[in-house]
This record gives C-alpha cells, sequence and structure tokens, in this order.
C-alpha cells in the first residue's frame, strides 16, 4: 500500500526544485491549500447558508458577481494577508491590485493573482467551479510596497500557477515549473493528499470544448475549424467553467475554444486571472496555448489588470493543428 503524501509533506519536499528555493513560496502554496479547504466547505453547503445567487453587482470585468464570488475572494485575501508571505494581491473581482503591509521579520518577495471562483454561475445547478492562482516574484525593490510592474508580468515569468477544483472531489493542482501534480482533498482528515504524479496531457484527445452558441458570431476560419471538428467526430464537451473544462482535457487529451465574437473582438478571459495560469500548467504538463494571432499565450505581456485574450488550449497535436488549419484557410482567403 502507497504511504499517503499531504500536500504540505510533499511542498516542503520539492522545495528545492522552486526556482528561487524559500519557505516564503512554500508558505504561499499552503495559505491557497488552507483558503481552498475553507472555500470547499462553502461550495458544499452553498445552498443552506444562503450563499446562492447574485451580489447585486459586476465585477471590474463587467460579470456579474455571485455572492460565493465575494466570499471566497474574501477568504483568499484573508489566507494570503495575515500570514505576511506575500507582498501584494491582485484579484478578478477587485479593480486594482491590494498591497500587504509586510509582517515583522519578513520580507516578501511573492505577489498573488487569482480567480477566486471561475464559473460561479454554474453553482446555482450544482455544476463543477474551481479557483485559479498564479505567483509572480515581484520586480519592485523589497524596500517598499508592491508596484502594477509586479503583476503584469508574462506568463513566462510564473514561478507557481494552478487550480483549485471544487466537484464530485475536491482536487488542487499546481506546478511550480517542473511538472504538474494533482492532490485531492479527503475530508476524513481534512487534508489534500497526492493523488496524480507527474500529469502530462495527452498528445490527442477526442473531446473539444466551444461555446457554439456563438457559433455565427466567431470569424469564418474559426467556424470552418468547429466545423472540422465535427467532421473528424470529435465529441462537443462544454461546461461553461474554464477550470472544469481544462481539467477533463489535461487528463483526457482535447481542445478548449475561446475566440473572438463580435461584442467581444479582443476576446472575453483575462489575461493575469485565467490565460496565463492555465496556461503555464498545461504547458507544464506537455499542451500548447494560443491566442487568436495564434502567439503563444505565455510570450503575451499584459497591459493591465483585466486585460482580456482570446485562447487555445489542450492537446499539443490538436493545438498545432487548429493553428496549420487556420493558416491555411486564411491564405485561402486572401488569395
Amino acid at each position: 500500500m502507497n504511504r499517503i503524501v499531504t500536500l504540505d509533506e510533499f511542498i516542503i519536499r520539492r522545495q528545492k526544485d522552486f526556482p528561487y528555493a524559500s519557505g516564503e513560496l512554500t508558505g504561499l502554496l499552503r495559505d491557497i491549500g488552507v483558503a481552498a479547504k475553507i472555500v470547499n466547505r462553502e461550495v458544499n453547503k452553498a445552498g443552506l447558508v444562503n450563499v446562492l445567487g447574485m451580489a447585486d453587482r459586476q465585477n471590474e470585468s463587467g460579470d456579474l458577481v455571485q455572492k460565493l464570488d465575494l466570499y471566497a475572494n474574501e477568504k483568499l485575501i484573508e489566507c494570503l494577508q495575515n500570514s505576511g508571505e506575500c507582498c501584494g494581491i491582485a484579484s478578478e473581482e477587485n479593480e486594482d491590485f491590494m498591497p500587504i503591509p509586510p509582517v515583522t521579520g519578513k520580507s516578501s518577495k511573492y505577489v498573488v493573482v487569482f480567480d477566486p471562483l471561475d464559473g460561479s454561475s454554474n453553482i446555482d445547478v450544482n455544476v463543477s467551479v474551481g479557483t485559479i492562482f498564479g505567483i509572480y516574484r515581484r520586480k519592485s525593490s523589497e524596500d517598499g510596497p508592491c508596484m502594477m510592474e509586479d503583476f503584469l508580468q508574462k506568463g513566462t515569468d510564473l514561478v507557481a500557477a494552478g487550480y483549485v477544483l471544487y466537484g464530485t472531489s475536491t482536487l488542487l493542482v499546481y506546478t511550480a515549473g517542473n511538472g504538474v501534480n494533482a492532490f485531492t482533498l479527503d475530508p476524513s482528515i481534512g487534508e489534500f493528499c497526492l493523488s496524480h504524479r507527474d500529469i502530462q496531457i495527452p498528445a490527442r484527445g477526442a473531446y473539444y470544448a466551444v461555446n457554439q452558441g456563438y457559433y455565427l458570431k466567431f470569424d469564418v476560419e474559426m467556424r470552418r475549424y468547429i466545423d472540422h471538428c465535427s467532421e473528424m467526430n470529435l465529441s462537443l464537451r462544454y461546461i461553461g467553467s474554464m477550470v472544469s473544462d481544462i481539467h477533463r482535457i489535461l487528463f483526457q487529451g482535447g481542445i478548449f475554444l475561446y475566440p473572438q465574437t463580435r461584442k467581444y473582438p479582443q476576446g472575453k478571459l483575462r489575461v493575469v486571472y485565467e490565460c496565463n495560469p492555465l496556461s503555464f500548467v498545461v504547458e507544464q504538463a506537455g499542451g500548447k496555448a494560443i491566442d487568436g494571432n495564434l502567439q503563444r499565450i505565455l510570450d503575451m505581456k499584459p497591459q493591465k489588470l483585466h486585460q482580456r485574450s482570446t485562447i487555445t488550449i489542450g492537446s499539443p497535436d490538436m493545438v498545432d493543428e487548429m493553428k496549420e488549419f487556420v493558416q491555411r484557410y486564411t491564405s485561402v482567403s486572401t488569395d
């Protein structure tokens, strides 16, 4: 029988693999794990404690905010703020980043970005949702507060990223730039336990994920590629929670598409909070992620906190095929 390895134990053992081996990064990942346990508890009893439904406001990205969004946001901030392991945080739910005052005796070297509850509109119908997070080493001087430049970094600068999936079981999946591992929450002991080592995304899969209801609003090249997926007998699987869709593809292979539409010509998903962290995870598992201009997502330098982007992400062979398909069709269309 294999010995149980908890998230805390695993992080401490792998600390030497971090680009800047330090207890701070270890502590940050543990703080996120603690916040995830608290959020998981509330997600599982949301219908009993009046945290379902809308909160009567919009976030900075223009999305309607769910009550549970606010709760998850507050708990993540609380856990990250109290430990003093990071100098600042940026959340999809907040207009601006939040500097964190230093704790006596500590010199915080990292900032954390997160989407506290991706897919939260699904809560009311009991569909899986998740938390997405990314950790950067600060660019600003450690002698002062964090700056905007600390958050507007390329995805290639991430030192760790991951997500928590709240579903039939609760999983925390993360990478520190040396492979992807998943931990399943064991409610009997209240610990995340290592359940999937060194995850590798299949080169191809039988699924494609896209909001096909917007089909007529997509560019002609994307419509033709979606037709191609159908002709290849790929199965359409779209949950409406990016974490859930990416999680399926990470384990079973496939491709996730969120192209531009007439309403969102620059795309809809946030670079800082969604695209970069999930692209980092997928690439570390052997996958690929590109934008609507067919450029690597992680090479994009965001210009503002809530910048949006298109994205194609998933199995490497399928992303390459989509890129070649669009290039070929565009060439034919412009001749």
